[in-house]
């Protein structure tokens, strides 16, 4: 059987496609983030695995309890709880049933039945996996665009549409020095010793950055649209609230909702933490950076 193996964030899992099934394709924007088969860690010792088969090997379970459902724009994530504590999620665009992927309890192993060849299901499968398996690891998918300047990594945050993609492009052409990291879906992890590190990811939204690179995280901005640009530093409970909205994970699960906290709170702790009003213009991107890379 194939076997493709990945490092994220220092995190490495598997993907196994059953015969017949071709994922060259689908996986080729993960080729920066590949890890030699032979030289990877023995499976358990991997985040996750997961299993791609067909249409028809993977039966819907029954009795099933419906947890959430997020509808984007037309990409809809369903997830249900099974009677035996699995979870099964239903990831569907534009209405079309994209695949289906039943995970164990603790997201070391999952099995995704691919109902089309687009790659909206494996995408999302792998990008849920990695988000549930990694949360009590010190680690936090963000739903943030990144830029690298100096040697550190700034992350945008704010909800969709609030122009984080078009602050990062602001810096792109106005602060010297600067790169795209991600654009999307960066990684963040803490350390023992409280020092936190910003990491490219294969899932960049509509923006094609997939850059397998790293940097000490330099601090965070969360971004609210006006009609002037003025910025603030914000600390404890502010500055906490203001990172919980970006980060991805199961927070009713007791175990995930702890990892999570303690990532937030340490990251809320020693991350510098901005909030941005601002317009989308030069002089937001000017005085962002102006403010933040002094810290």
């Amino acid at each position: 059987m194939k076997e493709y193996c990945y490092t994220v964030a220092g995190h490495c899992f598997s993907v196994h496609p059953a015969n017949g099934i071709d994922l060259t394709g689908p996986l080729a924007h993960y080729a920066p983030f590949a890890t030699d088969p032979v030289q990877a860690p023995a499976e358990p010792e991997r985040a996750f695995c997961l299993n791609v088969v067909s249409q028809d090997a993977l039966p819907e379970p029954a009795g099933m309890v419906e947890e959430f459902n997020q509808d984007d724009d037309g990409s809809q994530i369903r997830l249900c709880r099974t009677p035996d504590g699995c979870s099964w999620f239903a990831f569907s665009l534009f209405g079309e049933l994209s695949g289906t992927m039943l995970a164990e309890t603790d997201f070391r192993s999952a099995t995704l039945a691919l109902h089309t060849q687009d790659d909206f299901a494996l995408n999302n499968a792998l990008m849920v996996m990695y988000a549930m398996r990694t949360a009590s690891l010190g680690t936090a998918l963000f739903h943030a665009a990144v830029i690298g300047c100096q040697g550190r990594g700034y992350l945008f945050l704010g909800k969709s549409g609030t122009g984080k993609s078009t602050h990062a492009r602001l810096w792109l052409k106005y602060i010297p020095g600067s790169e795209l990291v991600n654009d999307d879906n960066p990684v963040v992890r803490v350390f023992a010793d409280g020092t936190a590190r910003v990491y490219g990811s294969p899932w960049s939204g509509k923006t094609p950055c997939y850059r397998n690179m790293e940097l000490p995280l330099g601090g965070f901005v969360q971004l609210a649209q006006a009609p002037y640009n003025a910025i603030r530093r914000l600390k404890g409970i502010s500055a906490y609230a203001a990172l919980v909205p970006s980060i991805s994970g199961k927070r009713w699960d007791r175990q995930m909702a702890d990892g999570l906290h303690a990532t937030e709170d340490a990251l809320a702790t020693h991350v510098p933490v901005w909030h941005l009003d601002c317009l989308p213009d030069e002089a937001a991107a000017r005085l962002c950076a102006g403010q933040i890379m002094r810290v």
